[in-house]
């Protein structure tokens, strides 16, 4: 490098410090190797976020909340949005605008777009395509897959599975059991799913010699061994993913611990690829709870400091890579009836998700009291969401809620109408959320996915290529050039 560029490199590394400082938190991002190092080097240990439903305005909500819990009048930036390196990413489907988690997370996966549905293969699901993850453990680096959702959802498994359809739970857990990856952590694979008479992916990985870990002492004693393969999964109480953040009690595993497992198990001299997925973001929105999404997008940045924590350790050869595979929601931070104003201290009162509100309390209320009145709820629900001083407007709206609810009208909608104002959730349970969400002055636009932009962060090796505009296909092709070195690498398997 010339004299001139040396300069220039220096400047910039100290611009982007001081930029850094300003912002708060400094001491959680160590830029120094930020020159040379940014755009020559070989990235030896890979960490690649997907916060999944993930877009700005998620970012920003989180951010805004955390500033008005710190009382410091404005937003308060995550540890991933201070990276150095930043982008706006591109999501369509092969066959849509508005993709799915299936085609997104291949594209990122393989760097190919495919069909809405489809996991890492090509639209007519009659050719693999080989993945990022795969890649890398020919390449003789560790792997691990870690999700805040079943192991066997969509974004995970595009990392290891090939099927024409995310629906196919079974061969895809199976497709997970049989993978040579070393670390998988998070939601438990749908063993339900197991058609009867074959064996569970649990069966598989037991004769596999995998070390499972269903619990928090069972997690805490797995140590690193060679050759061994690792399951490491804590399910919530109501699905087979992790509960909510806001719902978590102190025997649950966050998604930092299983990215801090992870790192313990796959440090090697051959270095590590590790896919970590912030997958409640996703469920959260699709539900239009802002308070459960912000939560978990806190959760996930807290998983990404664990990355950060290990880079500040290696800065030359780790990249860490943070990026959405779509937005979720329509989240507008900004609301008709709220204006210019917004007040994220209503968001803060809420303590429950809306799941834990429906297990908890709505379903029992439902059936032990079926001629029961919203006023007999009441005081769980300002409980629970902090939501009192009802206007005629709120209480009319959460009347017909309530009445809707106890009818029992919630999972498939008898019209268009009843589908935009509840998505098929409980209606007084979105309803609640709403109005939460509105009083801080948070609209939502879907109960679905929506087309625009998410943005990507990177630091660390060769994380300059990260800067820029460019489509999803593109993250795997850099990805690759980082990891590989520009070696060529197959596509298909």
């Amino acid at each position: 490098m010339t004299r001139m560029k040396r300069i220039l490199a220096l400047t910039l590394s100290l611009l982007v410090s001081a930029a850094l400082f300003a912002g708060g938190n400094a001491e959680t991002v160590n830029t120094e190797a930020q020159t040379d190092q940014a755009e020559t080097a070989r990235a030896k240990y890979v960490f690649f976020f997907i916060g999944d439903g993930m877009a700005l305005p998620q970012i920003n909500a989180a951010e805004a909340l955390l500033g008005t819990k710190d009382n410091q009048g404005t937003p308060k930036k995550l540890t991933f949005s201070k990276f150095p390196v930043q982008g706006l990413t591109t999501t369509y489907a092969a066959n849509a605008f508005i993709t799915d988690s299936a085609a997104a997370g291949t594209a990122l996966a393989t760097g190919h777009k495919t069909n809405s549905g489809v996991i890492s293969m090509d639209p007519t699901g009659s050719t693999s395509y080989k993945t990022l993850a795969e890649m890398a453990k020919e390449a003789g680096m560790k792997v691990g897959i870690v999700s805040s959702v079943n192991l066997d959802h969509a974004t995970p498994a595009v990392f290891y599975a090939h099927k024409k359809s995310r629906s196919d739970y079974y061969a895809i857990n199976v497709q997970m059991a049989e993978s040579n990856f070393d670390y998988f952590g998070g939601g438990m694979v749908r063993i339900d799913k197991t058609p009867a008479g074959e064996k569970s992916a649990h069966d598989i990985m037991k004769e596999r010699g995998f070390v499972i870990a269903s619990d928090r002492e069972q997690f805490n004693a797995m140590k690193p061994e060679a050759e061994k393969q690792y399951y490491a999964y804590n399910t919530g109480f109501a699905a087979n993913a992790l509960d909510y953040t806001i719902d978590m009690d102190s025997s649950a595993i966050t998604l930092a611990e299983f990215t801090q497992k992870g790192i313990e198990l796959l440090d090697n001299d051959k270095g590590f690829f590790m896919m970590v997925e912030g997958g409640k973001i996703d469920w959260a929105c699709h539900a239009n709870d802002a308070a459960a999404s912000i939560y978990d997008t806190i959760a996930f940045d807290q998983a990404i400091q664990k990355a950060v924590d290990f880079y500040n350790r290696h800065p030359n050869e780790t990249l860490i890579v943070v990026t959405g595979d779509h937005e979720t929601g329509g989240l507008s931070l900004g609301f008709a009836g709220t204006q210019y104003d917004s007040a994220f201290d209503e968001i803060a009162k809420q303590k429950k998700s809306f799941e834990w509100f429906d297990t908890y309390v709505l379903k029992p209320y439902k059936e032990n009291k079926p001629n029961g009145s919203l006023a007999d709820l009441m005081p769980k629900i300002e409980e629970t969401f902090g939501l009192t001083d009802l206007t005629d407007y709120e209480t009319a709206q959460l009347q017909e809620a309530f009445t809707r609810s106890m009818g029992g009208e919630v999972e498939r909608p008898k019209s268009q109408d009843e589908y935009l104002l509840y998505g098929g959730y409980e209606p007084l349970s979105v309803t609640i959320t709403h109005l939460l969400n509105q009083r801080a002055g948070i609209a939502w636009a879907s109960y679905s996915h929506t087309g625009v932009p998410v943005a990507t962060f990177a630091l660390g090796a060769s994380s300059g290529q990260f800067n820029g505009y460019y489509d999803n296909t593109d993250i795997f092709t850099k990805l690759s050039n980082a990891m590989f070195a520009g070696a060529s690498v197959a596509m298909a398997r």
